[in-house]
């Protein structure tokens, strides 16, 4: 999410505020902000009872529950530094327990996400460490953007190398030329066994090309990260914690700027009509093999929802 002037702004360092942010979002929330020593900008993704529903619709071992909060997190921290209309969709594949995991955002903040996972899955304390050659093994990760008003696409990819989500994604931006970034990601269950995620995102343009960005000190960039970096998972999980309150803790030295939070939902875009068109776009012959055994099944993988058709159903929007 690109921060722009017409957006609310609150300087958290001020001793009054012109704007009162106890009504903002403080849950399921991506949270804008500025850093104003250095004119980094970053977002602050604090997600609780979506990332709850999305992971307990699956019967998904603790490690790889844990491992796709993460990844959820992450997608949407990625997904807001853009501008877009239509959904930004990331993806891992590898050779180990978990093949594929793939989590989606929509530019109104809808989000879903799925892991598919096979043989035997380390438990939570062994992957904990590495957990992605534990369970991802070796791969690549890759983005898309799809925008709904055009045919365009953007891609991008990077190997699964590092022992974290943050170490590959920060292996991807260190290839990348557009910009320099840091993340922090954390997952796990609360006090009450719900599972919580987070994502901090602080990225630097570079002020070459009209970019819009700044030059940065070496040496900034680096407090910057160590500062980022002491953050704990128990902070960054915290429900009672608001996101604006961390940030404060994180970055009052160097002053630090908030923005009108947006809302995260877990909405699927999965429906009845889209599963009966894909069906209905099969040949006759491809109709009657998947009716062979009566009543076609379907499940979204995102959300967990079953429908059936039946062959009238097939055959009716067939000739639609």
């Amino acid at each position: 999410m690109d921060i722009t002037k017409s957006e609310i702004t609150v300087d958290l360092n001020a001793k009054t505020r012109s704007v009162d942010i106890s009504g903002w979002i403080k849950d399921d929330v991506i949270q804008p902000f500025l850093i104003e020593a250095t004119g980094l900008t970053g977002r602050f993704v604090k997600l609780g009872p979506s990332v709850n529903d999305i992971l307990t619709r699956h019967d998904l071992p603790p490690s790889v529950a844990s491992l796709l909060g993460e990844f959820l997190a992450l997608a949407v921290g990625l997904a807001t530094a853009l501008k877009y209309n239509g959904v930004f969709t990331l993806q891992t594949k590898g050779d180990g327990p978990v093949p594929i995991m793939v989590a989606d955002v929509t530019h109104e903040g809808h989000v879903r996400g799925y892991a598919q996972f096979k043989g035997d899955v380390p438990d939570l304390a062994d992957a904990a460490n590495a957990p992605v050659p534990k369970l991802l093994g070796q791969g690549y990760l890759a983005y898309t953007v799809d925008f709904s008003t055009s045919s365009e696409r953007y891609q991008g990819i990077v190997s699964l190398d590092g022992a974290t989500l943050a170490d590959v994604i920060q292996h991807y931006f260190e290839q990348s030329a557009q910009f320099d970034a840091a993340v922090t990601l954390a997952s796990g269950k609360d006090e009450n066994g719900a599972w919580r995620a987070a994502a901090i995102v602080v990225q630097h343009l570079p002020p070459e090309g009209g970019t819009g960005g700044v030059a940065l000190d070496d040496d900034d960039w680096r407090r910057t990260n160590l500062l980022l970096s002491s953050a704990t998972s128990a902070e960054l999980l915290d429900p009672g914690l608001p996101p604006s309150d961390m940030l404060y803790r994180l970055f009052n030295e160097d002053g630090v700027r908030v923005f009108q939070p947006r809302p995260v939902s877990d909405i699927c875009r999965c429906s009845e009509e889209r599963m009966l068109g894909a069906l209905a776009a099969l040949s006759d012959q491809e109709i009657e093999e998947v009716l062979a055994q009566g009543d076609v099944v379907m499940t979204c993988e995102f959300c967990n929802t079953t429908r059936t058709f039946s062959e009238s159903d097939i055959r009716s929007a067939k000739s639609a």
